[in-house]
């Protein structure tokens, strides 16, 4: 089932991060069982050039191919829809003005306001329409619920037409709210869970980034009803499992 059906149905899907410009890190990711990665170019050095080579790895070992763009640009998110996107996650989404505006960016003409160009995506001018059908019936757009404004309009944002599903960024919301990274404290967890509340009552995907590679968290969030969900990223799963294992092996060594 593609990404975009998953959301329309509320189904649960799990994807990850990558922030490392590398096809080896796509093809490492792939083989772990995700059916979604997002490219992330607001928190990484990865270039459109880059981020474009990495979308189509993504993409051949079929899975859905995201990207976290740097900001809420009509420029910045043609690009990456024209390098062949399967769709964006856009940050900092805090009102429905916001949110229309993102989906007039990832649209053409009537639903958007998307320039026209003949890239990848567009096979390079031959499969113009075949891309538009596409784009209609199959593009994930997601907003990125990571500011206490975005809490205060939430019902707002999730009502826009073309708004797939949200994604909570955990850090930046509770840095908002002047307590960054303090995920514990009772406003930041209301905040959290007025969007929750908001996303259940209308049936719509409510999505978060589980930050450490933690079994454990990602089954506390299904459990909680969250259904669009990132699990970690590229390079906490690699610093994480090598610590782990280094760690293991000092204290085998210092106990003899």
């Amino acid at each position: 089932m593609k990404l975009k059906e998953k959301l329309k149905q509320n189904k649960l899907t799990i994807g990850s991060w990558v922030t490392i410009g590398h096809h080896s890190i796509i093809e490492i990711m792939a083989s772990a069982g995700f059916e979604w990665l997002t490219i992330d170019m607001e928190h990484s050095p990865i270039s459109f050039e880059t981020a474009q080579s990495l979308i189509a790895t993504t993409k051949s070992y079929g899975l859905s191919s995201l990207v976290r763009v740097g900001k809420n640009d009509e420029l910045i998110i043609k690009k990456v829809m024209d390098s062949g996107a399967d769709g964006v996650i856009v940050p900092m989404v805090n009102s429905k003005e916001d949110a229309i505006k993102v989906v007039q960016s990832v649209y053409y003409p009537p639903k958007g306001k998307r320039g026209v160009g003949l890239a990848r995506a567009q096979e390079y001018g031959i499969g113009f329409e075949k891309y538009k059908n596409w784009l209609n019936n199959s593009s994930v757009v997601i907003a990125q619920i990571e500011h206490i404004d975005a809490v205060n309009q939430i019902e707002e944002i999730i009502s826009v037409e073309g708004i797939d599903g949200i994604i909570i960024g955990p850090y930046d919301l509770s840095a908002s709210m002047g307590m960054p990274g303090e995920f514990d404290m009772p406003e930041v967890k209301d905040a959290i869970n007025k969007v929750k509340q908001a996303c259940v009552k209308n049936n719509f995907p409510l999505g978060f980034h589980v930050i450490k590679p933690e079994k454990k968290l990602l089954d506390e969030k299904i459990n909680d009803g969250f259904t669009f969900l990132a699990f970690s990223l590229d390079f906490f799963f690699l610093g994480e499992k090598a610590r782990e294992e280094m760690n293991s092996f000092k204290s085998l060594v210092s106990a003899k």
